[in-house]
């Protein structure tokens, strides 16, 4: 069945870093019926929640974007919440999707559920030749425990779920929380508060030597709804950039953009997590013909002017639910 633009989409996550650009894409292209899920509203780790948010919303379509996640450390200091949670709330929502007879349901997955070692770029085939980086390891495992699920549900119930692999996201509206934040917003925010203060450096986590892909949270709001919209495969997607940078380089680039000038130092007592990540996104070009359009140092310069134009509330955040990414 194709969407119709009068279908109710309801977005797990709607209020967060990326379900807000993807709220933007939708109405942008034509899609005024959406359900934003909140957590006040309803927990979608507790089946009876789910199971009346469905009743209440009757959505069509469900993008699944809520997740509780963070970075190297929040990961590290909470793998038992992150598995339950992500796996709880995967579960109830496809299960009820099954159930109410929902039209499509896109499930975002992550990149963590990479193993840990996996050959540069990360195609699609080698998800299962191996176990995650260990920090992130609950996260991606519980994520990739629901592409299983989809699969499954497919095969058996005729359910059009599909399942998309982001790679790190970044942008404006980002969480800047020091220790639930990601690796490019905790930099922004590093570099901005030492050059307002005048320190003489920062400090790094790791040692700069692993490689990361980034993907602006605009490109990849477009690639989750030309998605939603195009790809009906049982095959897992990644959607990223396809170009890969190593945190000592962005890290330079991050304190060149930011007007600090200071010494970077790094602290190699910290971990680095997985050596590196670039994805092959030659199956959203074929079967969406998706690509990310922002290049990094145009998306940084953007994240930066948001994060200077609201540095005290950006500060105060932290939450991780309703984000994605690592």
């Amino acid at each position: 069945m194709s969407i119709a633009k009068e279908d109710r989409i309801l977005i797990t996550g709607g209020g967060g870093f990326l379900g807000s650009a993807v709220q933007e894409q939708l109405r942008a292209r034509g899609y005024p019926n959406l359900v934003i899920v909140r957590r006040k509203d309803y927990d979608l780790t507790h089946e009876d929640d789910v199971e009346r948010l469905y009743r209440e919303e009757k959505p069509a379509v469900v993008l699944h974007l809520a997740a509780e996640v963070g970075g190297i450390g929040a990961n590290r200091d909470n793998p038992g919440r992150f598995f339950f949670a992500n796996m709880a709330m995967g579960l109830h929502l496809i299960e009820g999707a099954r159930r109410f007879g929902i039209k499509k349901f896109v499930q975002v997955g992550t990149i963590c559920a990479y193993p840990k070692h996996t050959p540069v770029p990360f195609n699609e085939n080698d998800l299962w030749n191996g176990y995650p980086e260990e920090t992130n390891a609950p996260y991606g495992v519980a994520k990739k425990a629901l592409l299983v699920m989809c699969q499954s549900y497919r095969q058996q119930y005729g359910l059009n779920a599909v399942y998309l692999l982001p790679v790190n996201l970044y942008g404006p509206r980002d969480n800047f929380h020091l220790h639930t934040s990601h690796v490019i917003p905790a930099l922004i925010r590093k570099c901005v508060e030492a050059r307002n203060r005048g320190d003489s450096g920062i400090t790094a986590w790791g040692t700069g030597q692993v490689s990361r892909e980034f993907l602006y949270v605009d490109d990849c709001a477009e690639g989750l709804v030309t998605a939603m919209e195009n790809y009906d495969s049982p095959e897992p997607m990644n959607l990223g950039s396809g170009r890969e940078i190593t945190i000592k380089d962005l890290t330079q680039l991050v304190a060149r953009l930011a007007r600090f000038d200071g010494e970077i130092v790094w602290d190699s007592s910290k971990p680095d997590g997985q050596p590196r990540r670039c994805l092959d996104v030659s199956r959203a070009w074929n079967a969406i013909g998706f690509r990310a359009r922002t290049p990094l140092e145009e998306g940084l310069k953007k994240t930066i002017e948001w994060y200077e134009a609201n540095a005290e509330a950006a500060a105060s955040g932290g939450r991780t639910f309703e984000t994605v990414g690592s």
